[in-house]
């Protein structure tokens, strides 16, 4: 049960800086008001000794390592959100917002997001990496869960429903976008894929049916792939388009956004004819997977203009 971090450091920053700084206080019914009643809740560095090492010795603390640019992190975060209000209390999740808590996440040696970590009776238990289908991330929160009851002795105190989530309004859905996103959350990475395109067919500038189905197309093109052979190819292959298009994916999953454009770029700048033009239009795709507006889009966007003109 030994971590990557030393948990003693994070709790001794966070000590330090609650002694430094106020900490803000929350308004009713925000998701980050008092973590200890709370099933979801945002942790920052300043709080993270009391919300998550302390709360550790009573239930499993799930940390979820995000950030808003992160396309696989909007992914992710909804899932295990909705599974911490199923699971009722066996195990709570804490949001960390990576870039506005940089400090911790260099402490917890997070190197791409979405990550996902737990705190168990003040001790670390690394989760995963990347999105993951629904169907694994039970069987990861499930084995979690277990560890916690035998070797710690450490079972989360059950809640009824509804109590520990925010009572905000659910604004209405629309319906085929909604069976799309529950195909997605479900892992049933074909049939979203099929749903996404049928919004777009009647709707080609939905920014949201884009959003999801750059997503799925991802996730499904990475489904079975070895990381170890894929990244040894591409290293060992620098101008192999498609070597370098497979390692960009892994990196995008990873949460390595820079880390995947600039490969395609200079890709991008060692190939030519049919290869270059497989590798563009990857790239394009991969910025649908975090959006126009993201800073790293524009900054790629404007490389790869460089390169091709």
């Amino acid at each position: 049960m030994s971590g990557v971090v030393d948990l003693a450091a994070v709790k001794a920053a966070s000590e330090a800086r609650q002694k430094a700084e106020a900490r803000p206080q929350a308004g009713p019914g925000s998701r980050d008001a008092a973590p200890g009643a709370r099933l979801v809740f945002d942790v920052t560095e300043a709080g993270f000794e009391a919300d998550v090492l302390q709360r550790s010795a009573e239930v499993p603390v799930v940390i979820d390592f995000w950030a808003e640019w992160c396309g696989p992190c909007k992914q992710l975060g909804p899932v295990l959100e909705r599974l911490a209000a199923e699971y009722a209390g066996r195990f709570v999740l804490a949001k960390v917002d990576v870039d506005a808590n940089q400090m911790l996440a260099q402490q917890f040696g997070i190197q791409g997001i979405p990550a996902v970590m737990a705190v168990v009776g003040g001790q670390l238990v690394p989760l995963f990496q990347g999105a993951s289908p629904e169907a694994q991330v039970r069987q990861v929160l499930d084995q979690l869960i277990e560890v916690a009851e035998t070797q710690f002795g450490i079972v989360g105190a059950p809640v009824e429903p509804g109590e520990g989530t925010a009572a905000a309004p659910e604004a209405p859905q629309d319906p085929v976008l909604a069976a799309a996103h529950d195909a997605l959350d479900r892992g049933d990475l074909g049939g979203a894929i099929q749903a996404y395109r049928n919004v777009l067919s009647d709707r080609p500038g939905d920014a949201e049916a884009k959003l999801g189905l750059a997503q799925a197309e991802l996730l499904q093109r990475v489904q079975g792939l070895d990381a170890q052979t894929v990244r040894k190819e591409a290293a060992e292959k620098p101008s192999d388009p498609r070597a370098q298009i497979a390692a960009a994916d892994l990196d995008m999953v990873g949460g390595h956004v820079e880390d995947a454009f600039s490969r395609l770029v200079d890709t991008v700048r060692r190939t030519a004819g049919e290869d270059r033009d497989a590798v563009r239009v990857r790239l394009l795709e991969l910025f649908e997977v975090i959006g126009a507006d993201d800073p790293r889009v524009v900054a790629a966007r404007t490389a790869l203009a460089r390169v091709l003109f």
